[in-house]
C-alpha cells in the first residue's frame, strides 16, 4: 500500500486563473484530459449513522469511504473506488464496473457481488452487509488535471462542484444539481516521497493554509 501526500487548498477564482496559468507553463496536462479538463460524477456511500461524513467533519485522522466514479459521462470507464486518508496522507484502490454493475449496486442490488474475486469490491460488499452503507450523494465537478514526473505530482484544480439534491440515479442527465454554497474551486496537490520546488514555490503551499474542505460534505448539506 503506497501512500501519498494530500493537501487541498479551497482558493479564489482569481487565483485559480493565476495557478492555471502557471501549471501550463511548467507542468504536462494530464493524458486522460480533454482540451485540459473533464467532467467528474461520482456518487458516495455512508451508513445509517453517516459515519463517513461525521468523521470527515471530526477531523478524525485515521478514515475510508467508498464512490463510484465516472469521467465525461461515460459508462464504458466506471470505477469504484475505495479512498484512505491518515492524517496527510492518502491511498487509493479501485475495482472496474460495468454500467450494468454500478446501476444495480446504486440501486441496492448487491448479492451478486459475494461471488467475485476483486478485493476491493468484495470489502464494499463486506461493508454494506455489516455497515449498512448506501448512496447517499451524487457529486458532479470540472477539474483540470497537471502532472510533474519528478516526485509522481499531480496538481488539480477543481471548480463548478454541483450536489444532486438527493437523486442517487448515477445515470439519469437530467438528475437536477444545484451548485455548492459559495462555488469554490479547489486547489488539491498530490506526490509521493518529494514535493519538487518548482511546484512548491508556484502553488505558493507555504502562503496558503492547507483546507479540511470536502466535496462530498459540502454536497450533504443539502440533504
Amino acid at each position: 500500500m503506497q501512500y501519498r501526500h494530500e493537501v487541498k487548498h479551497e482558493i479564489s477564482n482569481l487565483d485559480m486563473l493565476i495557478l492555471r496559468q502557471r501549471l501550463r507553463a511548467v507542468m504536462k496536462p494530464d493524458s486522460h484530459a480533454k482540451d485540459g479538463q473533464y467532467e467528474i460524477r461520482s456518487l458516495y456511500f455512508d451508513n445509517m449513522d453517516d459515519k463517513a461524513l461525521r468523521e470527515k467533519l471530526d477531523g478524525v485522522s485515521v478514515r475510508e469511504k467508498y464512490r463510484i466514479r465516472m469521467y465525461n459521462n461515460d459508462p464504458s470507464v466506471i470505477r469504484l473506488e475505495r479512498k484512505f486518508k491518515h492524517g496527510g496522507l492518502g491511498y487509493k484502490d479501485c475495482a472496474m464496473l460495468t454500467r450494468e454493475q454500478a446501476g444495480r449496486i446504486a440501486g441496492g442490488d448487491i448479492h451478486w457481488m459475494a461471488a467475485g474475486a476483486d478485493e476491493v469490491l468484495l470489502r464494499f460488499y463486506t461493508c454494506i452487509r455489516n455497515e449498512g452503507l448506501a448512496a447517499k450523494v451524487i457529486v458532479d465537478y470540472i477539474r483540470e488535471p497537471f502532472v510533474f514526473i519528478p516526485g509522481n505530482v499531480r496538481v488539480t484544480l477543481d471548480y463548478n462542484i454541483r450536489t444532486a439534491l438527493g437523486c442517487t440515479d448515477f445515470f439519469n442527465p437530467r438528475c437536477p444539481t444545484v451548485p455548492v454554497t459559495g462555488s469554490p474551486c479547489i486547489l488539491e496537490v498530490k506526490w509521493d516521497n518529494f514535493l519538487p520546488d518548482v511546484i512548491r514555490d508556484m502553488v505558493q503551499l507555504g502562503e496558503r493554509h492547507g483546507t479540511a474542505y470536502s466535496k462530498y460534505a459540502a454536497c450533504r448539506m443539502y440533504d
